[in-house]
């Protein structure tokens, strides 16, 4: 792993959940030339300010809220499911805020989850055997010989929607929507609606009296317009590196590298074997990366992963997914961070 790493050097490793079946080779390639030639759908400056909002979370002085869809879809792309997301993180988010006193940060799971990993490569319906679908930016849902198929043309339909989606989420972030007394708004109309309606209820009246007091101050939105704007990242699950090392750019200021699809970015259970692909891309770019931990994954397999992806023991670099399942998390997790702490590993769990 020492071996100088470029955007590609994955390449020269075993590849796990990336479809090899596309019909068109030249065609897959000509894609991946045009991705290149886009631009950046997030920068350099706002990828290195989320990996310094991380390093708080690690230290205790902030929470991180992260949240999105198992994966995205071209047919439920909308302005109100996009407007409707955002809307929920924030409501979380206030009431976490309120609740921890401490800041939160935001990061959904949108802009860019578009692939599935696949336990099989293949489904089987009686007698017929097709390719698994493996989310809408390889193939369809519909269980037939032409939807099944690996369409690369699917890739610049998957980036021009996320295009659109961040361009909305910027938008709602900054042009008012996340005003507080909205956000509050919302709050109440979900306290009338929730089976637990005393409880909530009790922590909207709490936060309207507060943001009564700062109304009798003067702080309100036209005399302090931050109250109107929010931070808002974005990350997915790194599963196409063609994808991702299509829009990995380099920062000029800098010269180090980083994946333009999202803000944060993430190695799944599937893929997070050390000498594997996915693994030498992601320890490569600069943009803070997140590795999921599963119920098989002992001490001896996560100390090693975390020197490759974070040798210099970066605060807010890496952040540790548990993926446990209910009945496993209280044995697991436990072990997993025991041994990180105990080895003096700066991570977000």
């Amino acid at each position: 792993m020492t071996a100088r790493w470029t955007p590609e050097s994955w390449r020269s490793r075993p590849v796990t959940q990336m479809p090899t079946d596309y019909p068109d080779a030249r065609a897959l390639e000509a894609v991946e030339d045009r991705l290149r030639g886009m631009p950046p759908l997030v920068f350099a400056g706002e990828a290195r300010r989320l990996t310094e909002r991380l390093a708080q979370v690690e230290a205790g002085e902030a929470f991180l809220l992260q949240g999105g869809d198992c994966a995205e879809s071209f047919k439920e792309f909308s302005t109100d499911n996009i407007r409707d997301t955002f809307r929920l993180i924030l409501q979380m988010a206030v009431v976490l805020t309120f609740a921890g006193k401490k800041p939160v940060v935001k990061v959904g799971r949108i802009a860019g989850q578009f692939a599935k990993p696949r336990s099989s490569p293949v489904e089987k319906v009686g007698d017929v055997e097709l390719p698994s679908y493996r989310g809408d930016i390889i193939n369809g849902m519909a269980f037939t010989p032409d939807e099944r198929t690996p369409d690369p043309e699917r890739l610049i339909r998957a980036y021009n929607q996320s295009t659109a989606t961040l361009n909305m989420l910027r938008a709602l972030a900054e042009g008012g929507f996340a005003d507080l007394h909205n956000v509050h708004r919302w709050t109440l109309e979900f306290a009338a609606q929730n089976p637990s309606q005393a409880r909530y209820r009790e922590v909207a009246e709490k936060i309207a009296d507060a943001l009564e007091f700062m109304d009798t101050l003067g702080l309100t939105q036209e005399s302090h317009p931050i109250l109107a704007r929010v931070e808002m990242f974005t990350s997915h699950e790194a599963l196409l590196l063609n994808l991702e090392s299509a829009l990995t750019r380099q920062d000029g200021a800098t010269g180090e590298w980083f994946d333009t699809s999202a803000h944060m970015l993430w190695i799944g259970e599937r893929t997070r074997q050390p000498d594997g692909a996915h693994v030498e891309f992601m320890r490569g770019i600069r943009n803070p990366i997140g590795l999921k931990c599963g119920p098989t994954m002992e001490p001896d397999d996560l100390l090693p992963l975390i020197d490759l992806l974070n040798p210099d023991n970066t605060p807010g670099r890496l952040t540790l997914i548990g993926r446990f399942g209910a009945d496993k998390a209280a044995e697991r997790l436990p072990r997993l961070m025991k041994a990180v702490k105990a080895h003096g590993k700066r991570v977000v769990w």
